[in-house]
């Protein structure tokens, strides 16, 4: 069945590669209109967009409107709307993904962004450093929590001549994701999924805590996603300094204690746990009722926390699913199996810690996803795009454990 894709060209020397992208498109069996900005006009001629999709090129607000106003139709940036399945940005720039994140409608494509209901793919391409800068990742985020998909750019030389991220995605890499978001569309929405995030905090006295480098993101990444896919997804958080994904029922929790209590209490109501927290692993016996004054050395008595994922597993209904992470200080699979054994979970994601870069308070990640009898590598990515493989697995998963059956069918 064909798919009527919306395609929204901006102003980058990129926007040259959007005509070989309406072209793969095509070969897919979609349908493709093209919306313009100004800017990308400078780039390319509406021309060769109508010349290859055999339909008007939309360019300006205003005249569309007296057109379609003296042709007695509905305006034309809401007939686009209503007529795409999926709206697609490529290649989106950053002043059109802040447009976007702060909900300006001062032209059609920006119009229309606000008035379609269809999935929205971004396929950004700029220079590396407006790509870093902390306000196009803060509207990134902003974007992908109101549930977008995110096209990586790729690293390599720029157009600017300078080296790093920022270039187009392969022209098959959006089409991928193109075909994959209309396919996952609201493949979770029979599931209830309850995500642990950030690193908790264990009271040393008043004032100082045990704690850990864990930002959530790995967490927030995932509970977002699981609700762009139609999930109902309970979110346990310790404290982070994250916006809370939309749509998300979040629980805010300090400790240890605290989380395993609220996961415990929600695992009723759970078809699927994601165990994403770094938990400490040790707490004080007893903390101090006060401050601890600095005088001399200081010696702390710690006992071990509980096993929240060994709890869970102990503790759910038949057919809950549970997937655990562990950060580990190398790539040791072996150990990372030990625990997966140990704990009963269905699948251990595992990353290693100790590469730059990655992990602990970055936005890009790599793992390895073990089941007892499988070992998926997932290459470094963002952690939005990580999430996404790791539910994409966890529905593979959910294929071998029916929700209607016993969790020993993975066994079989």
């Amino acid at each position: 069945m064909s798919r009527n894709i919306l395609l929204g060209v901006c102003g980058g020397i990129a926007a040259y590669k959007s005509a070989e992208l309406v072209r793969a498109l095509q070969k897919q069996g979609m349908e493709v209109r093209v919306v313009m900005t100004k800017a990308a006009e400078e780039f390319v001629r509406p021309l060769t967009f109508a010349s290859l999709t055999s339909h008007k090129v939309f360019t300006d607000l205003w005249d569309s409107k007296v057109e379609a106003e003296k042709a007695g139709f509905s305006i034309e940036h809401i007939t686009q709307a209503q007529w795409a399945d999926l709206l697609l940005i490529a290649p989106a720039t950053a002043n059109t993904m802040a447009k976007f994140a702060q909900g300006l409608a001062d032209d059609f494509l920006s119009a229309t962004y606000l008035a379609t209901t269809a999935p929205v793919v971004f396929a950004p391409a700029m220079n590396v450093n407006m790509w870093n800068h902390p306000a196009t990742q803060a509207n990134l985020l902003a974007l992908q929590q109101r549930g977008h998909r995110i096209v990586e750019p790729e690293s390599g030389y720029l157009a600017c001549g300078m080296t790093g991220s920022g270039r187009f995605p392969e022209i098959e890499t959006i089409v991928e994701s193109v075909l994959g978001q209309l396919q996952v569309q609201r493949n979770l929405a029979a599931e209830t999924v309850l995500i642990t995030a950030g690193g908790t905090r264990e009271p040393i006295d008043p004032v100082r805590f045990l704690g850990n480098r864990s930002s959530g993101k790995m967490g927030y990444a995932l509970a977002a996603a699981a609700q762009r896919r139609g999930a109902r997804v309970i979110l346990v958080t310790a404290p982070t300094a994250l916006a809370t994904p939309e749509g998300c029922e979040v629980v805010r929790v300090t400790t240890a204690a605290e989380m395993q209590a609220a996961v415990l209490a929600h695992l009723p109501e759970a078809t699927a746990v994601i165990k994403a927290a770094a938990v400490a692993d040790f707490r004080m016996k007893q903390a101090a009722a006060t401050k601890l004054e600095r005088k001399g050395s200081l010696t702390l008595e710690l006992e071990p926390t509980d096993d929240i994922v060994r709890s869970v597993v102990e503790a759910r209904r038949p057919g809950t699913l549970v997937i655990a992470f562990a950060a580990e200080m190398g790539r040791n699979l072996e150990r990372a199996r030990e625990k997966l054994l140990r704990k009963g979970a269905d699948a251990i994601v595992v990353n290693d810690v100790a590469v730059e870069g990655l992990g602990f308070d970055s936005d890009r990640n790599a793992a390895t996803l073990l089941t007892r009898v499988q070992s998926i590598d997932l290459p470094e990515s963002s952690k939005r795009e990580l999430a996404e493989r790791i539910l994409d697995e966890m529905l593979r998963l959910r294929a071998l454990v029916p929700r209607t059956k016993a969790r020993e069918a993975l066994s079989v």
